[in-house]
């Protein structure tokens, strides 16, 4: 390994795009690991000409936190790269301490990368970490299969943020050796031999033993069958119903379940039984009435329409949120809006049709049924009613649900503009 990372390169050429002026962002830990990951992209930046940042999260944790992330801003400074330092505040949970860290992390990165204009977070993963995963997994965690390439595992914060994973087929051992080898100093986490942790008895029973199952692939079928989904309006999908029966099971369920997490906004994917009950249910024929993840699944002779479920206004969804003037705010996990001046509140259409203009009330009429009760409608302080998915007015909308579906399936399989 005295030469680079093998495999790193080519895992920058697949997914990355060197013609953007767009920066990578990195998480850097001062670890080992992040540590391979910055040079590796440090390298691949340099032949490119594109900008770097490295993203350090201090989790209050340690005493010594503060130490590590100033030597992550001087590690970064000295190669080159900008920096950021993030923090994870306020309280921390009693129990589930680490999932709660995980999530808070990703979090953070994902707002951070995000703010950069970075569309893409390098994170160094490694072949350990999948045999750990798969330890832990087996004594009954949920911890999902990481991929070379995948979107952030955050929402909405990590809305348009892909991450790239280039180490995932080199051991921790060799990388360290390697970064010896380049007299690089790097970080030993305490918390990684503590053995109250579950990774830490993980990383204890495997003792760097172990043959590194492959990272999860790319699945061409999952790909092909959710780019062929369609966008109705109104953050609902149509999926071929046919299509979806004939598919290989495994890649009709990732494509039902990210319609259905994405239509219904939320941030937690669906319980596998259910999943795999309901993809039973639209492969034999005859109507299908059900919900998941908090959107309708509505299957019909020929197509299979999935919304949002109204209906979760009474268990705390559709919540009302106020728009602050000229920023982008994400409502209900489907739209990402921006009120263009003050005074400006996002609602559901439900109980608020009447108050659209004839004009928005004949595009409303065009939509399916199931999906007008669930569209965002932009009040304002006179009471005034606008759906800026029928029309424009005091605000704009993007809807998020067909790219997020598409990230999820693997549709968009490298970088992009």
């Amino acid at each position: 390994m005295t030469g680079g990372c093998p495999g790193a390169a080519e895992a920058f050429e697949r997914r990355l795009d060197p013609g953007l002026a767009a920066p990578v962002a990195v998480g850097l830990s001062g670890g080992g690991d992040s540590l391979a990951a910055l040079l590796a992209a440090r390298a691949w930046a340099a032949r490119s000409g594109r900008p770097l940042i490295a993203l350090t999260v201090d989790h209050r944790l340690q005493a010594a936190s503060g130490g590590w992330t100033r030597f992550a801003a001087e590690t970064a400074a000295r190669l080159g790269a900008g920096f950021r330092a993030l923090a994870w505040e306020g309280p921390k949970p009693a129990t589930g301490l680490a999932a709660a860290a995980r999530l808070a992390r990703h979090r953070l990165l994902a707002d951070a990368a995000r703010q950069a204009g970075a569309g893409v977070l390098v994170l160094g993963h490694t072949a350990d970490d999948l045999l750990e995963a798969e330890v832990m997994r087996g004594w009954g965690s949920s911890l999902g299969a990481m991929r070379e390439w995948s979107p952030s595992p955050v929402w909405p914060q990590g809305r348009g943020l892909f991450i790239l994973r280039p180490l995932l087929g080199q051991r921790r051992a060799a990388l360290r050796a390697w970064l010896a080898s380049l007299g690089e100093r790097w970080i030993d986490d305490p918390a990684n031999d503590d053995l109250a942790q579950t990774r830490a008895r993980a990383r204890a029973a495997l003792a760097g033993g172990g043959e590194a199952p492959d990272p999860a692939t790319d699945d061409p079928d999952a790909a092909c069958l959710a780019a062929a989904v369609v966008a109705v309006g109104g953050g609902a999908l149509r999926l071929d119903r046919a299509a979806l029966a004939s598919a290989p099971a495994a890649a009709a369920r990732r494509v039902l379940a990210a319609a259905a997490l994405s239509a219904g906004g939320g941030p937690r994917p669906p319980r596998s039984a259910r999943l795999e009950a309901l993809r039973a249910r639209l492969a034999a024929p005859g109507p299908v009435r059900a919900t998941l993840c908090g959107a309708r699944v509505i299957g019909e002779a020929e197509a299979v329409l999935v919304a949002r479920d109204a209906g979760e206004a009474r268990r705390g969804g559709l919540a009302p949120i106020d728009l602050p003037p000229g920023e982008a705010v994400v409502w209900d996990g489907r739209f990402e809006i921006t009120g263009q001046r003050a005074g400006l509140a996002v609602r559901p259409l439900a109980g608020l049709a009447a108050r659209l203009d004839p004009a928005q009330r004949s595009a409303l009429r065009a939509l399916p049924a199931a999906v007008r009760p669930a569209l965002p409608v932009v009040v304002d302080a006179q009471g005034l009613a606008t759906c800026p998915i029928l029309a424009d007015g005091p605000a704009a909308a993007c809807d998020l649900v067909r790219a997020r579906t598409w990230a999820a399936c693997g549709v968009i399989a490298a970088e992009q503009i």
